[in-house]
Formats: C-alpha cells, sequence, structure tokens
C-alpha cells in the first residue's frame, strides 16, 4: 500500500511538472519554421549549383566517384552506404554526366544541413526574441555562414569526400536531439531516441564520423533526463535500430566477392567466387574487420602525439582563418587573420548566448562543439598541417595534404554559435536606437523596436562576407582539369600498355576515366603504394583484358597492328602472389636482365633501402609481360624507374617514360637527349601536346590552382613544355619551340609557376603523393 502510494505521488508528481512546463511553453512559439528552412535549403542548393564541378577533381574525388559508378569498395573503411546511395544518384537524369550527378549528391546534403541549422537556431531565439521574423533572419544567417565556410563550400560542389553525407545525418541528429531535448517526457521522446540511434548506425556505415554527435547525445541525456538509461527496453529498442542502421556493411564481403573494378581492402576469403563457405569463414571476417577498422593505415595510439597538441591546435587555426577568407596565395593575411577573430569571437559570444538563454538544447549542443574542435583535434592526432608553418620546412613531419576538410563538421557547426554571436551584436547596436519592454514568455525584457532592427541591420552585412570572399576559390564551375589529365597520361600510353603511378593523384583519376567514361581501359594502372598491400596485386592479376578501340584512340597509334595480350601483366597464381614477400634486403647491388636490359638495383638508391614488395612485382611485370605489353612509368613518379636501374632505358613520351628493349644506339630528329630529362621521343610528345591533351587549355582556363599539395600536376605539363621546347630546338625547329614554351608559360602563370621560367634548364619532376603513399607501412629491421 504505502509502494502504490509512493507510486501514484512520483505519477501526479511528473505530471505536475509536465503541466507547467506545458503551461510555460505554451506562452512561447515552439513551432519550427519548416518552410523557411526548407526555401533556406533550396538557397543554399541553388547556390551550390551554380559552383558545381562538371566532373572530377583532385584527390579522392575519382575514387569516390568511380566506386559508387560500378558498385566498388572505396580506401577503408569502404564507406558502404554511400557507395549504394552515390550508385543511385549516377543513374538520376538530373545531370548530363555521372560525375556531376554525384556531385549534385554532396550539394543536396549539404544545402539540407544548412537547413537544419537554421531549425536549431530558430530554437534557441524561440526564449529570447519574441518575433517570429527575427527567429526566422537568425536561422537565414545561420545557413548563410555555415553554407559559404570555405571548406563546406568547396566539398559540397564536387563529391571529394564522404563527408557532406556524413554532415547531414550529423546535422538531422542534431535537430533531433534539440527536439528530443525540449521535452524528453514527451509521448514522441522514445520514438526520436530510437530514431536517432538508427540515424548514428546509418551514418556510421557513411563514414566513423557518424557517430561523431554521438557523445553530445549522450551528455545531453544524462543532464535532460537520466533515468532514460534504466529504460532496459528502450535500450534495447535503440540497439536493434543502431544494428539495423549499419546493416549496409554486408554490402561489403558480398560485393568483394564479385571482384568489381575498384576493390580495396578485398574484405573476402573468396577467391573465384561468392560462396558460403569463404564469405562466412574467419578470413573473410578478420579482412572485413582490417577494412572497417583503417588497419591498413597504421595509425598510431592517441598517446604518441604526432606533432605537439599545440600545433594540431594550431593546424585547427589555420583552417578555421581559411573558412572566411581562403587566401590561397596568402595576398591578404591580414584581412584573413582579422575576419578570423571576428568569427572565433562571435562564436564565443553565441555560446555564450545560447547558454544563457537556452539551457535545454546547450546541454546538446555545448558539448557537440567540444566534440568537434577539441576532442576532434586531439583525437586525429595529425602532424603538421602541409600549409602549416612553412618556416618550419621539412624539419617536423607533416601530413601530405592539407586536412581541412576533417574539420567539416566543426567550422558547419559554428555557424549556428556565429549566427547567435552576430544577433547578440545586432540587438545590442538596435538597443541604441530604442527598445520598449515586452513580455516574452513569462519574463518581461527589453527589446528593440522594428525600426530599430532596421537602423542596425547593417551589422548583419558579415553573415556575407564569406560568400564574396570564397565565391572564388570555392567555386569548382567549369573545372574539367582533372578528368581531362587522367585522359592525357592515358593516351601517352600504347595500347595495352601499363603505366606505373605512385600516389593518389596519378592513380584515383585514371580510375576515373577508365571505370567511368570508358577512356583506355586496355591500360593497367599499377599503383606502387598499393603494391605494397595483400590484395590490390591480387587485383591486377584478375582484372579483364580489354580491347583497344582504335578509333577512339589518338591518331597516334593509328595504322599499326597492336596485338591483345592473352594473359595478366605477371605469370604468377594467386597463391604465389600472396607469398610475395613486404620486402626483400640487398646486402649490395643486384643486377636484374630481361633481354638486352641489364640493371643495376643498389639499395643505396632504394626509399628504404629495401626492395619492397611493390618493386618487386614491377620487375616481374618487365620480366614476364616485357615487350609484349608496354611498359611506362608516369612521370609523377620522379625518379622511381632510376632507383630501379632503368634509367638508361627510359624514352619519355608525352607524361610517361617507357621503357626501351635497349638503350638507344643513335641520336636524332626522333630521339634526342634532355638534360635533366633523358631521351625524349620528339615526334610522338609533339604530337600528344599539339592534338591529343586536353588538360594545358582547361589549366589556362581554370585560372589558379588553390590546392598547393596537388600543383605538381600542372607543374607537370609546364615542365613537358620545357622538355618537348628543348627537344624541338635541338631538332632545328624553334618556331615550334616557342609555341609549345609559350603554352608552357600560360600554364605555369595560371597555377603561379612563373618562378620556373626563371630557373635554369634544371629538370624536376616532383612525386604525386598522395594519402595511398602512407598506406603500407614496410616493417624494416
Amino acid at each position: 500500500m504505502a509502494t502504490t502510494a509512493r507510486t501514484e505521488r512520483a505519477v501526479r508528481g511528473r505530471a505536475a511538472d509536465r503541466a507547467a512546463r506545458a503551461d510555460a511553453a505554451s506562452e512561447l512559439d515552439y513551432r519550427p519554421s519548416y518552410a523557411a528552412a526548407g526555401v533556406a535549403s533550396l538557397a543554399v542548393f541553388v547556390l551550390y549549383l551554380l559552383t558545381l564541378s562538371p566532373s572530377t577533381a583532385m584527390w579522392d574525388t575519382s575514387e569516390y566517384i568511380a566506386s559508387a559508378y560500378v558498385l566498388g569498395i572505396p580506401h577503408p573503411p569502404g564507406n558502404p552506404f554511400f557507395v549504394l546511395i552515390g550508385h543511385v544518384f549516377s543513374h538520376l537524369p538530373i545531370a548530363p554526366t555521372v560525375a556531376q550527378r554525384i556531385n549534385v549528391l554532396a550539394a543536396l546534403c549539404s544545402a539540407v544541413s544548412a537547413g537544419m541549422w537554421f531549425l536549431i537556431t530558430e530554437r534557441v531565439l524561440v526564449g529570447w526574441l519574441p518575433q517570429r521574423w527575427q527567429r526566422i533572419t537568425g536561422g537565414a544567417l545561420a545557413a548563410l555562414i555555415g553554407a559559404t565556410a570555405f571548406t563546406v563550400w568547396n566539398q559540397s560542389v564536387v563529391n571529394e569526400k564522404v563527408y557532406t553525407v556524413s554532415l547531414v545525418f550529423f546535422a538531422i541528429v542534431s535537430w533531433l536531439t534539440v527536439l528530443w531535448a525540449d521535452d524528453p517526457e514527451a509521448p514522441r521522446a522514445n520514438r526520436l531516441l530510437i530514431l536517432i540511434a538508427f540515424l548514428l548506425g546509418l551514418g556510421y556505415s557513411n563514414h566513423p564520423a557518424g557517430f561523431l554527435v554521438g557523445p553530445a547525445v549522450a551528455f545531453a541525456v544524462l543532464a535532460r533526463r537520466w533515468q532514460t538509461i534504466l529504460d532496459w527496453k528502450l535500450i534495447a529498442k535503440a540497439l536493434l535500430a543502431l544494428a539495423l542502421g549499419l546493416t549496409p556493411f554486408i554490402f561489403q564481403p558480398i560485393r568483394a566477392a564479385q571482384f568489381p573494378p575498384i576493390n580495396e581492402g578485398e574484405p573476402t576469403a573468396c577467391t573465384t567466387k561468392l560462396e558460403a563457405a569463404c564469405t562466412f569463414n574467419a578470413v573473410t571476417y578478420e579482412r572485413f574487420m582490417a577494412n572497417v577498422n583503417r588497419d591498413q593505415y597504421g595509425k598510431p595510439e592517441l598517446t604518441e602525439r604526432q606533432a605537439p597538441l599545440g600545433a594540431q591546435v594550431g593546424m585547427w587555426w589555420l583552417y578555421f582563418k581559411w573558412q572566411w577568407l581562403r587566401d590561397a596565395h596568402d595576398e591578404h593575411p591580414a584581412a584573413q587573420a582579422a575576419l578570423a577573430v571576428v568569427f572565433l569571437l562571435l562564436g564565443g559570444m553565441g555560446g555564450y548566448v545560447h547558454w544563457k538563454r537556452d539551457r535545454r538544447s546547450f546541454w546538446f549542443f555545448g558539448p557537440l562543439m567540444v566534440t568537434v574542435t577539441f576532442a576532434l583535434i586531439y583525437y586525429m592526432n595529425f602532424k603538421y598541417g602541409y600549409s602549416q608553418a612553412p618556416d618550419l620546412g621539412d624539419s617536423v613531419p607533416r601530413e601530405v595534404r592539407d586536412r581541412d576538410y576533417f574539420y567539416l563538421w566543426s567550422f558547419s557547426t559554428w555557424s549556428v554559435w556565429a549566427a547567435l554571436g552576430l544577433l547578440f551584436v545586432w540587438e545590442s547596436v538596435a538597443a541604441l536606437f530604442g527598445s520598449d519592454e515586452v513580455k516574452v514568455g513569462r519574463e518581461l525584457v527589453d527589446v528593440p523596436r522594428r525600426r530599430s532592427w532596421v537602423y542596425a541591420s547593417p551589422v548583419l552585412a558579415l553573415a556575407f562576407v564569406p560568400l564574396f570572399t570564397n565565391w572564388k576559390q570555392a567555386s569548382r564551375h567549369g573545372q574539367t582539369d582533372t578528368r581531362d589529365f587522367a585522359h592525357d597520361l592515358l593516351e601517352s600510353v600504347e595500347p595495352y600498355g601499363v603505366i606505373v603511378t605512385v600516389g593518389d593523384n596519378d592513380t584515383f583519376p585514371l580510375w576515373y576515366a577508365q571505370e567511368v567514361e570508358g577512356i583506355r581501359k586496355d591500360v593497367i594502372v599499377a599503383n606502387t603504394s598499393l603494391l605494397n598491400t595483400e590484395w590490390y596485386p591480387r587485383q591486377l592479376v584478375r582484372r579483364p583484358i580489354y580491347e583497344y578501340d582504335a578509333a577512339k584512340g589518338p591518331a597516334v597509334y593509328r595504322g599499326q597492328q597492336w596485338t591483345k595480350p592473352s594473359g595478366p601483366p605477371v605469370s604468377l597464381t594467386m597463391q604465389q602472389l600472396d607469398a610475395l614477400p613486404l620486402y626483400q634486403e640487398l646486402p649490395q647491388p643486384q643486377i636484374f636482365k630481361k633481354g638486352n636490359i641489364t640493371a643495376t638495383i643498389d639499395p643505396r638508391n632504394l626509399q628504404n633501402g629495401v626492395l619492397e614488395k611493390a618493386d618487386i612485382f614491377v620487375l616481374r611485370m618487365i620480366l614476364d609481360a616485357f615487350p609484349q605489353r608496354p611498359i611506362y612509368f608516369s612521370r609523377t613518379s620522379g625518379g622511381y624507374a632510376q632507383s630501379l636501374g632503368l634509367g638508361p632505358y627510359l624514352l619519355t613520351q608525352g607524361l610517361a617514360r617507357r621503357v626501351l628493349p635497349d638503350m638507344p644506339k643513335t641520336l636524332g630528329r626522333d630521339t634526342v637527349l634532355v638534360q635533366g630529362e633523358g631521351f625524349v621521343d620528339v615526334p610522338r610528345t609533339d604530337s600528344l601536346w599539339n592534338s591529343v591533351f586536353e588538360a594545358p587549355k582547361s589549366i589556362i582556363r581554370r585560372g589558379d590552382w588553390v590546392d598547393k599539395p596537388s600543383v605538381g600536376i600542372p607543374y607537370l605539363y609546364v615542365t613537358t613544355g620545357m622538355i618537348l621546347a628543348d627537344a624541338l630546338s635541338q631538332t632545328g625547329r624553334p618556331a615550334d619551340a616557342n609555341r609549345v614554351l609559350g603554352t608552357a608559360q600560360q600554364v605555369a602563370a595560371a597555377t603561379r609557376l612563373d618562378d620556373l621560367f626563371q630557373q635554369s634548364r634544371q629538370r624536376i619532376t616532383p612525386p604525386a603523393q598522395g594519402d595511398s603513399t602512407a598506406g603500407a607501412v614496410i616493417p624494416i629491421r
């Protein structure tokens, strides 16, 4: 009886509390302005469409677009949800090209995210500003600031990563959590938590960042209604929903066993076809978990800092400065720093106002901001940024590219607090022109008069600054140079050839060109970074032998008979491939022979002093497939071929160096020796430059190159033009040499590489570094 009485009193108490809260809430207008948020999202979407890339771009863009199109598996963790939804978008009749359709997916996701920040900002303002138009203005400011922050904008107009899809999950879960925090005992509250759990799982199947919002959700639950964690039925339902959201991962072992053209990590034990016996076994599970956990990349423990924590915070600050003015060429450092300080202060003020005005949603959003700033900085544990602290040079370990995209959630989320801070400034300035006492909820507050808001409205122009300062740098409208580079490099290779590449930017665009646009699928692309893995050599052996389409190929290859190879590039079984050592020590220089080729491999010239698995595979291709298959080294590979002792047997043809069966015996009008480059095939390179290459025109038309870590690609064209001009001069064609040199100089001017023309005739070809270069760690004993 006593227990029953206490229970009844508790129930009545909770009911009374809910009634009191409902009574207070009834005096405030909590209705979300979904229509206005939809208009804001639509406006952002239109902005992104106006600046949308028509094609692919550097780094991971080509890999992800191609993977989505062929239902492949991109680099670990594999991102199955993105692949599935990207595949759907690649076939929707919403744009003229596959790449553009998938780019629309990125734009749409970010636009929806902007709508979520609109709703959250408007919700925070309910207990602060009495008029709906004021709250809608605040939401619009958040959408505008977040959408035009450089990294968000730049990532939203080309699908370079999966992060815009991740961002939309992040933003939707944030809005749902704010709704739950409004009334955690409402009838819908538990359903919201179950939906949040499902979206967390689905977001994780897109990228591990899907869980990034999880800690803040947990904190909000504990702060608003800790008893929730004692409801075991709810917890069970939430866990089931989470598991359901993770189900896209089932795609990976199933699809991997069908051996798609892009099958990174190859998370299956099946070797010929999909079967239950090889799918449901320990090897498949081990490979699958290694893929999901990104074991390939060998990230150190968090206690082993890759750079001082202060430097890692400094990296975040560098990228934060980029958001409001992407000064790619360091022309306006003072303005960039000033804007960064302004938006930092606005965000700080916004956070304070949020805490003061709406504590309920703050218990979620405050921890969320800590998660996507300090916690994320600590967790990512980056080396020095590529563009960070240039005065330190190579004396510190650096990332191979700028990692601003990893903080996309940070910069996008910051828009809410920046908008709140800007509204606080707007209100403070407006109050100087006069205010009235108005009842907001149960409180009487001083609120500026309508005309006071109008008088103070010029301060809102701050929100428009990133729109104008970032337009040129963030826009990718009309950019086709990456696709054109892939076309040019593939066409530099004779039919049925092999092209050896070294990094992301000389490999992924080629995958895109072959698998999406069908350009030169007869060429085998052999990436040395991936050849150090267990799975990639198997894929090169499995790759079908595609017919060379002479009608679509360049004229320089017509009128000749090209024999289609009958087998893979190496004569090794799968078991023999798996048995290749990760590296082989060379106690002294070794001789490699193939026909008339005699190459001396000196361990002192090798990158790590040992013959790596990739080197063994490359030499084996020469041994087994050459000269039936032409073998080329991309000129982006720098001195890699020379490190294998093949320097005297290389002939430059366009953007690649072909391996010759013997050293050139005579020089003349067709073959000349260019200092710093070696032997150059003049007619072939001249024909490719004038009649085949497309990227020089698109680079010149673009007129800029924002991403410094990938500037080696336009640099490749500059040096190719200089080399060809030198060769043409040697063969008595000064007019042609000047014409080629003029084009090269235009490429240099467009990409801020003019200083090359002030240098001597030194020839330097930088390697196209990328994330995959760090993919397989070679254990040196």
